[in-house]
């Protein structure tokens, strides 16, 4: 008899997309609530003007071609009435600050990737900071057929507001309890095969990987299949760093590479970090990187056999439709 594992391996499309609530896999389109936008915003104009959708492809040998519509960083900025001041405070500030249709912006992604694409992955942030409100919100949107990956933004109650010692980006346990009772895959590693390819989420927001998700990674690896990595944080070049260090530094021209600081300078010196990024470098299976996390659409090539692809901001109705062979 074939274990669990050799059974998933084993499955067809259509026996995968019928079972992708029970093992957690990338988000078929066809499970995802019926969305529309807004048809009066652009009366003369095709379905989706605002939506801005980079295309990328990435040739993985997979036994099928198939593409996935990939987002990131929504930053979903709500709180009920009754939940406490701080986040009443957060939700009109940061509103603010991502232009206050970000929930538009998703459902406009949600319902593009029905129309256009297999799958849809989102690779964190897709809140703003942990409220009730926010947590429904991603249970309303994405139910219990949701893959990707989990963003910093995601490891806080009161960010900015609670520097204590309750707040649970200091406790990355006690917080990972809490989201996974609302994001249905493993929020620290979690792997799926879909035609052949191999889809592996890894939780490294403080730019740091542990031993264990190293051992985790190179489990899955010695199963063969091609690898597509899915991280909230890239896992930088210089060309990808110093990209994010002049869009941050709004006005400058681009002279040259910054000094390295920040998460990069942590995934430089971190000794299992810095280990895990030079064997990711040299494994030929490794076939791309989609990341998010830094609000702007940037590539780069990672290694000798995979590019680095990471998408702007949702909130800013911008996506990337990847088509894989």
């Amino acid at each position: 008899m074939k274990g669990s594992d050799e059974m998933k391996e084993s499955m067809t499309r259509k026996d995968f997309l019928k079972s992708t609530l029970a093992l957690g896999g990338l988000i078929a389109t066809s499970r995802l609530p019926a969305l529309a936008d807004n048809p009066a915003i652009f009366p003369k104009r095709g379905r989706f003007e605002r939506l801005s959708i980079n295309k990328v492809h990435i040739n993985a040998g997979a036994t099928e071609p198939f593409s996935v519509l990939h987002i990131s960083d929504t930053h979903l900025t709500e709180a009920y009435p009754q939940e406490d001041e701080k986040k009443q405070k957060l939700k009109e500030v940061r509103t603010q600050t991502f232009g206050g249709r970000q929930e538009e912006a998703l459902r406009d992604s949600i319902a593009w990737a029905k129309d256009n694409t297999d799958y849809l992955l989102h690779t964190g942030d897709l809140i703003d900071w942990i409220s009730q409100a926010n947590l429904d919100l991603v249970k309303k949107y994405y139910g219990d057929a949701m893959f990707g990956s989990i963003g910093n933004h995601e490891y806080s109650h009161n960010m900015w507001l609670d520097k204590g010692p309750d707040n649970p980006s200091a406790n990355l346990a006690k917080t990972r309890e809490l989201l996974s009772q609302y994001y249905p895959f493993n929020v620290s590693f979690a792997s799926q095969v879909v035609n052949g390819v191999r889809f592996i989420s890894l939780d490294e927001v403080h730019a740091r990987v542990t031993p264990e998700q190293v051992e985790q990674f190179k489990a899955e690896a010695k199963k063969g299949q091609p690898i597509v990595l899915i991280t909230h944080v890239p896992f930088y070049t210089d060309f990808i760093f110093g990209t994010n260090a002049k869009y941050w530094n709004y006005g400058t021209k681009f002279r040259g590479w910054p000094d390295t600081k920040g998460e990069y300078k942590i995934q430089k010196e971190d000794p299992v970090t810095r280990d895990f990024i030079a064997y990711l470098k040299s494994e030929p299976l490794l076939k791309g990187i989609l990341a998010g996390h830094l609000h702007i659409t940037v590539q780069d090539r990672f290694s000798p056999t995979a590019m680095e692809y990471v998408v702007g901001g949702n909130y800013g109705f911008v996506g990337q439709e990847v088509s894989f062979t």
